[in-house]
């Protein structure tokens, strides 16, 4: 697995997931098939983002909690589970619960800003797993596993 550190593979990602993804591939020397969902899953994060701070601004909670469980979803099938997690924290301040989903707040403008506040943490999160995925497939390529 190239040059990265065992320490900071499991603080982005769970490699039992991830590895799941990588045994669909047909050839191990290009990785198309997982590097094809890691892309994908890209485009869909960013584009989630986006409906995000829309959502945001409107002050709209539903799709809140509807975009943060999409992509506590997609983000939970490639492992990441630091961003799983904090999606998670969105889904449940969109339904006007607290981070944990189990007690109800009835304060839609705290949710607002709890999820503002997750929203800068989870696009760190993001920044971090996908710098560490890109330099997977690029030590992929280079063959220096």
């Amino acid at each position: 697995m190239a040059n990265l550190d065992p320490e900071t593979v499991a603080d982005v990602i769970d490699w039992n997931t991830f590895g799941q993804i990588l045994e669909m591939d047909d050839d191990e020397d290009d990785r198309e098939f997982s590097r094809s969902i890691v892309w994908n899953f890209f485009e869909q994060a960013e584009n989630t983002f986006t409906q995000m701070d829309t959502a945001l601004t409107n002050g709209d909670l539903d799709q809140l909690s509807s975009l943060g469980h999409f992509l506590k979803g997609s983000s939970a099938a490639l492992g990441l589970t630091k961003v799983k997690n904090s999606c998670e924290k969105i889904q449940h301040l969109g339904a006007k619960k607290d981070e944990t989903g189990t007690t109800e707040l009835n304060d839609p403008e705290l949710c607002l800003k709890e999820i503002q506040i997750i929203l800068e943490s989870v696009r760190q999160e993001y920044a971090e797993s996908e710098s560490f995925l890109r330099k997977y497939y690029d030590s992929e390529e280079s063959g220096s596993n």
